[in-house]
């Protein structure tokens, strides 16, 4: 299988920006604001997510899985080696470990999740000496965008947590 070929750091910031944008979108109706794209080897779209746990009370409901699922669908094979995935946060553990278990070619995120995330955030599964396959992880431009968008997005939530437990509402 090829490599997926670089993506060009233009080419990476407009599909930041789409991301973000769906990502906010995700936000407003109440998830997690992150969001992820499904690129081929041409840099063609194959599978969007969002995050949806609380839309479709799906624990597996995260935007990364959501995209390779469709991608995976659309192309009827599960391997995404010569494909690259961005997304606006770093994986967690369950998403780092199904995407080395799709042999996804390479990962793009954002912001990191130095508390999560597994790509390099608090642990690294892709180097980990059990992970059978090796692909490459790296950090996308407009991480500080990213990281704005769910800082603001948490702080309005918990804004709105205190102000139901004191009766405000």
């Amino acid at each position: 299988m090829p490599s997926p070929a670089p993506l060009p750091v233009g080419s990476q910031q407009l599909w930041m920006e789409r991301l973000l944008r769906v990502a906010r979108r995700a936000g407003e109706a109440g998830e997690i604001p992150v969001a992820a794209v499904v690129l081929d080897s041409a840099g063609r779209a194959l599978g969007w997510g969002t995050n949806r746990r609380h839309r479709q009370q799906d624990p597996l409901g995260h935007a990364e899985l959501v995209a390779m699922s469709q991608a995976a669908h659309l192309r009827n094979d599960w391997r995404f080696n010569s494909c690259t995935l961005l997304v606006t946060l770093e994986p967690c553990p369950m998403c780092a470990g199904a995407l080395i278990q799709a042999r996804m070619g390479r990962v793009v995120f954002a912001a990191g999740d130095p508390k999560r995330g597994a790509l390099g955030g608090c642990l690294n599964l892709a180097l980990d000496p059990s992970a059978h396959h090796h692909m490459e992880v790296g950090q996308a431009v407009l991480k500080g965008e990213a990281r704005e968008l769910l800082e603001d997005w948490f702080r309005r939530r918990r804004r709105r947590q205190a102000t139901v437990a004191n009766g405000w509402d």
